[in-house]
């Protein structure tokens, strides 16, 4: 019997990680999202063109309309300063913003704010990621049912990642998801 196991070891290997492949759930996606971004951006949701056209009043950078970043790869965040799992990432997402604002651009939309409450938000921080407030309507497909919740989108408006909690933004594997898919 030990002979059978040292002659099979390989097989026995690969058996067991085709099984956790299918009895895992998510396994087969976090390793499709890691190793292999391109797969993962040919399958994603897609956000229509008109979607984009939001006009952003700029609190720490000149005003925009959403639209002007269609071709881009734009990290789109709904937050809030009255949101504590809000408040909890933005250290994450400013270091983020550091490391990665020549290949991502970056919107944080303050919803349901007072404008001089995002603006004492920032200052007390020294927080410099690009901030604005909503002007027009937002989609229903990026209109966001909790806080916080933030897209990563592709050039051609493909959801590369959505995440509706809160989440250490300048993780490793953050870093290299956007190292992977972005080419800037």
């Amino acid at each position: 019997m030990n002979n059978f196991f040292k002659k099979n070891i390989i097989f026995i290997v690969i058996i067991a990680i085709i099984g956790a492949l299918f009895l895992i759930p998510g396994l087969k996606d976090k390793l499709q999202e890691q190793f292999f971004p391109v797969a993962t951006i040919k399958s994603a949701t897609t956000i229509p063109e008109a979607d984009y056209d939001i006009v952003l009043r700029g609190i720490n950078v000149p005003s925009t309309n959403l639209k002007n970043l269609h071709n881009k790869t734009v990290f789109l965040n709904f937050w809030g300063t009255w949101c504590a799992p809000c408040r909890e990432e933005w250290p994450s997402i400013q270091a983020l913003y550091e490391g990665k604002k020549d290949k991502v651009d970056f919107v944080l939309i303050a919803m349901q704010d007072k404008e001089e409450e995002v603006i004492k938000y920032l200052k007390e921080n020294n927080f410099t990621a690009p901030v604005y407030i909503a002007e027009s309507p937002i989609s229903e497909n990026l209109l966001p049912k909790v806080f916080p919740t933030t897209f990563l989108l592709s050039p051609k408006g493909h959801i590369l990642k959505k995440e509706t909690s809160t989440l250490d933004w300048n993780s490793k594997e953050i870093n290299q998801f956007i190292d992977n898919v972005v080419k800037k």
